[in-house]
């Protein structure tokens, strides 16, 4: 008897402390997508990583901030790893650690220290990044075999490059691009990424709103021939002066804004045709896998059912 006695009232007790938990978690959930969670200690984490790798100041006006921006990017994730979970794709530990290099200048362990001094869950931030390198697979899977590109084509554009210049301009660029939700909003959004480029910095908005891969690295795209940059974009580029942010360039299902860091022309003598060749098409293939990945994260984003607590 006293052994049944001590069982229920187990029973009870765990009964009780799985509700309060229960309770605990539900009040903390800001969110759901589909059955994904999303919760203050996620948003948190996510807003203070943010702010240590744009190195700027922890405090309560820079954390306020980035509220909304941060809860975008946590549903993209979340719209993400729901549409990842279809497939049965694995992690790249190569490309984790490429990454993770390229975002902390080849210093792994100091990008740790500081998750660690700043009491951050830096394993969270591993796998939103795991979630990311994985998203690109999936776009490649899924469209790769719908890319074609006319050889023809490359060839005479290639020529056209050789023969018509001397020089060829390369310009230093950094990006924002953000996600249109084809409404009124569109307009209301774009008016909002000036207004803080003009409060803070080209580079800190597009760590906080874009949804570019460049987005880690401060938007920044590094030097890009002119020549392998679509007309409508070189058009606009080549007309800017270094310091310079473009006018909204409307994408499908995205808009992107560019910044002139600066730019130069390199002699064409000795020009390694392969090697320009070969950047032609990486570029025109980028282009058409950035189009189908914002597409198919904006068809997610339109068909899943996303609640706000």
């Amino acid at each position: 008897m006293r052994k049944l006695y001590i069982f229920l009232t187990f029973v009870v007790i765990s009964s009780f402390i799985n509700q309060t938990l229960l309770a605990k978690l539900e009040n903390n959930i800001v969110l759901k997508v589909e059955n994904e969670i999303i919760t203050k200690y996620d948003i948190k984490n996510k807003i203070l990583s943010s702010l240590i790798l744009s190195g700027k100041e922890i405090n309560q006006e820079n954390i306020d901030k980035y509220k909304k921006s941060t809860l975008d990017t946590l549903i993209q994730l979340k719209l993400m790893k729901i549409e990842l979970s279809k497939y049965d794709l694995k992690d790249s530990p190569d490309k984790l650690d490429s990454y993770l290099r390229s975002l902390s200048s080849n210093n792994v362990d100091l990008l740790k220290k500081k998750f660690l001094d700043n009491k951050l869950d830096y394993d969270l931030f591993l796998d939103e990044i795991k979630i990311k390198l994985k998203w690109q697979d999936l776009i490649y899977l899924i469209y790769s075999k719908k890319i074609e590109l006319d050889e023809k084509t490359i060839d005479i554009e290639l020529q056209e490059i050789i023969q018509k210049k001397t020089e060829i301009d390369q310009y230093k660029l950094s990006e924002i691009e953000i996600l249109l939700n084809g409404d009124e909003s569109d307009a209301k959004n774009i008016k909002n990424i000036y207004n803080q480029i003009d409060l803070e910095s080209f580079e800190d908005v597009a760590i906080r709103f874009s949804i570019s891969q460049s987005s880690n690295n401060k938007g920044e795209l590094g030097w890009v021939n002119g020549n392998i940059l679509s007309k409508q974009i070189y058009n606009i580029v080549s007309n800017m002066k270094p310091g310079e942010i473009s006018k909204p360039i409307m994408q499908q299902g995205s808009v992107i804004f560019l910044k002139l860091k600066d730019k130069r022309s390199v002699k064409l003598k000795g020009l390694d045709e392969i090697k320009l060749r070969k950047n032609l098409i990486v570029q025109k293939k980028n282009e058409l896998f950035n189009l189908y990945s914002r597409s198919h994260l904006s068809k997610l984003k339109n068909t899943s059912f996303i609640e706000y607590r």
